[in-house]
């Protein structure tokens, strides 16, 4: 009986002895990859892997090889100040005082968007005269104004002879002053 008993004990102690090491195994298998993402998120974080990857570096350009071109500057160019009336039902007239810059994606357009400053005004004014004095309340009317004279000037400025390079891109029409009356 007494071998009963030690077998029973050995069996119970061998049992407990067993989970023990599987418990080793499974916090091995669980921290491992922990600490290796702490590491790892450390070291980007912290700019190190970054460079070792080949990833912000600079391309380098071959000797004797074209340097890509600089990227286009914006740039502004003012519209002369625009009076107008504007469409007004009844005896009284209304009228609308305009002063605004245009934006352009490249600078070295100013000259050709000066040269169809002519087209311009005139397609300006011919808008803002159909326009009703409540159409350009609020911001929602300087919005919708907005919209209209980039597009009327994307136009104008599309019909500058060019060469060999891109049409002329209008960006945005910036409003300087905007007076009715």
């Amino acid at each position: 009986m007494a071998a009963t008993d030690d077998k029973k004990a050995e069996a119970e102690a061998g049992a407990d002895a067993a989970p023990k090491a599987g418990g080793k195994k499974k916090l091995i298998l669980i921290a491992v990859p922990v600490v290796l993402l702490v590491a790892v998120a450390g070291l980007w974080f912290g700019g190190i892997l970054p460079p070792l990857l080949g990833m912000g570096a600079a391309p380098q350009v071959a000797e004797g090889a074209e340097r890509p071109a600089p990227p286009p500057r914006p740039g502004f160019v003012d519209l002369p100040e625009i009076v107008s009336n504007l469409n007004a039902p009844g005896r009284r007239p209304s009228f609308v005082r305009l002063r605004a810059r245009i934006e352009i994606a490249d600078i070295q357009d100013a000259p050709l968007v000066n040269a169809a400053m002519p087209r311009l005004v005139d397609l300006f004014s011919t808008y803002l005269r159909e326009v009703r004095p409540e159409e350009l309340r609020g911001s929602a009317g300087s919005h919708r104004l907005r919209e209209e004279l980039i597009a009327r000037a994307g136009l104008a400025v599309a019909t500058a002879p060019r060469g060999d390079r891109p049409a002329v891109r209008v960006t945005d029409v910036l409003f300087v002053e905007i007076l009715i009356q």
